[in-house]
């Protein structure tokens, strides 16, 4: 059976279906789902722990894992905004770095996708399964401000000092870099680079090179997107761009 590869887009979440495939070890700021559609697939958090075979798991923002799908014809991986409330959502059913999902809630997912996955039937489940039981985002306000200003301006402006952001908060420099922190989990460095990787997949998505996606991102060229890609994604800018031209993709912003 052939399936063409599908997406959804960020800013709530990037959703990918295709076939098997295999990640390098990796790490990003979001919440994701990997889920084999027949069979089951293979994560672990590092070379130096076990393998665990289940048909899907949730991964907590943050941390580091390593992916095997190559025993499944179709895999579907959704990379989750931490800071939505589909990626709050996700965190609140999750008690360890690697959640493998129940046989039964596989099956579930699995009828409700169907066997010819498409943007409507995944747009479907992600609004009656995964944002079923969702809560508000805990941000603090003045976090948010920033959080807020710093998506606006992603590709538009460079403009994202710690005085200028700090100005933004109300805070000191001091202060904004600590409740920044602890309300988002990443310093704030770290988490624009995680726009930035979010902006370059959605230029991607609408059809761009990966040279334009990058400049559009911020990025200082190709390799630095690609290397970046790779890092935290455990995928290539290509693999994105291929999927794809493959297929079409609508936005779940909304959701």
């Amino acid at each position: 059976m052939h399936t063409p590869p599908g997406t959804l887009t960020w800013p709530a979440a990037l959703v990918v279906w295709g076939p098997g495939f295999v990640s390098a070890a990796h790490q990003h700021h979001c919440v994701q789902l990997v889920m084999a559609m027949k069979g089951t697939l293979r994560i672990r958090a590092g070379a130096d722990d076990n393998w665990l075979k289940c048909g899907a798991a949730l991964i907590r923002p943050d941390a580091a894992h390593e992916v095997d799908a190559r025993d499944t014809t179709i895999a579907l991986i959704a990379f989750v905004d931490a800071e939505s409330e589909l990626g709050s959502a996700l965190c609140e059913r999750m008690k360890s770095d690697i959640l493998s999902i129940s046989p039964i809630q596989i099956g579930r997912w699995r009828s409700l996708l169907g066997e010819v996955l498409s943007d409507s039937s995944v747009e479907r489940w992600v609004r009656t399964e995964l944002l079923r039981g969702r809560r508000p985002v805990k941000l603090h306000p003045n976090v948010h401000r920033v959080i807020n200003y710093l998506r606006e301006q992603i590709g538009v402006s460079d403009n994202f000092s710690l005085k200028t952001l700090a100005e933004i908060s109300g805070l000191s420099q001091s202060r904004f870099m600590h409740i920044f922190t602890e309300s988002v989990g990443v310093p704030v460095r770290p988490y624009i680079l995680w726009l930035r990787l979010q902006r370059a997949a959605c230029e991607l998505m609408d059809g761009r090179t990966v040279t334009e996606a990058a400049h559009s991102a911020g990025f200082s060229d190709a390799a630095h997107l690609t290397r970046t890609f790779r890092r935290m994604l455990g995928i290539t800018p290509s693999d994105l761009a291929l999927r794809k031209r493959m297929s079409s993709g609508v936005s779940v912003e909304a959701i």
